[in-house]
């Protein structure tokens, strides 16, 4: 897609326009695409706001970073949210601290699941350790059993004890599905 035809389907009112604009400017040079993104980061469609969030993961500066960071805090839909954690996790390590916050504020399913993948990925055992930690003592049994299964990589890790210390204190919940996911989680550790 030319530039120009991605720009006239940027102000498209049919969000599909939109969404195809955005995907293309995932292969644009970040000095023609970022302007660009950046113009539809408040997008009324969620869907678009979520391409813009994948897309910028691609064009790595400092103003994409802090436009992801805001997303990431802000966006009033998990699913932009979640994809900016996702993109966040683009940029390394720096953004382990980032994603460890957003599970202290953000406890929408999507969003925590997001940010555990992302830690496991870039191998941030602190921040791994810690989101775990945060995401087990919540409500929602998917999402605590899926915590409990990220200590799993811990195992071969400098938190291997905390986290095998923390799998010991579950091994007797309530929930026989938390506690097969303790279970299998160990099997990592010996």
């Amino acid at each position: 897609m030319e530039l120009a035809e991605i720009e006239a389907n940027l102000r498209q009112e049919d969000f599909q326009y939109r969404l195809k604009a955005v995907q293309a400017l995932g292969n644009s040079p970040t000095e023609i695409a970022l302007p660009l993104l950046l113009r539809q980061v408040n997008d009324p469609e969620f869907l678009v706001r979520s391409f813009v969030a994948r897309e910028l993961g691609k064009h790595q500066t400092p103003e994409s970073f802090a436009t992801l960071l805001q997303l990431m805090k802000l966006d009033n839909t998990p699913n932009v949210r979640a994809e900016a954690a996702n993109s966040l996790s683009l940029f390394g390590k720096a953004s382990a601290s980032h994603l460890l916050l957003a599970v202290h504020t953000d406890d929408h399913w999507l969003v925590s699941a997001s940010i555990l993948a992302a830690l496991i990925e870039l191998e941030a055992w602190d921040e791994l350790y810690e989101a775990c930690q945060v995401i087990i003592n919540r409500d929602d049994p998917i999402l605590r059993e899926t915590a409990i299964g990220s200590l799993a990589p811990l195992a071969k890790s400098h938190k291997r004890e905390e986290a095998l210390h923390l799998l010991h204190q579950y091994q007797d919940d309530p929930s026989p599905r938390l506690r097969a996911r303790v279970q299998e989680a160990l099997k990592y550790f010996q």
